[in-house]
């Protein structure tokens, strides 16, 4: 059994509200659960305006797989037209 993690550190473009950037959050969150089935939630700077640390798992008996679909997932974040991926790490426990 391989559990694979990745943490995604976005800058969240034109926001002017925490609103507004959980309705952004919502939107990609929503696609990558449908999309990948995996788990995610904003682990860090809830309370600031333009910036979130998201975390993903998924759990998968193939690390190769996995990996394959975090890296996907955090293209999909990428190609987001209102954030901007600061950095991003993926590893395994």
């Amino acid at each position: 059994m391989e559990v694979g993690v990745a943490e995604v550190d976005l800058n969240i473009e034109g926001v002017r509200s925490l609103k507004e950037k959980r309705k952004i959050l919502k939107s990609i969150i929503t696609r990558i659960q449908n999309k990948f089935n995996l788990s995610i939630a904003e682990i860090d700077y809830q309370d600031k305006w333009q910036r979130s640390l998201i975390g993903l798992a998924g759990i998968s008996n193939d690390k190769k797989y996995i990996n394959k679909v975090l890296e996907k997932a955090v293209t999909l974040i990428e190609s987001d037209g209102n954030m901007i991926i600061i950095d991003y790490h993926i590893y395994f426990l």
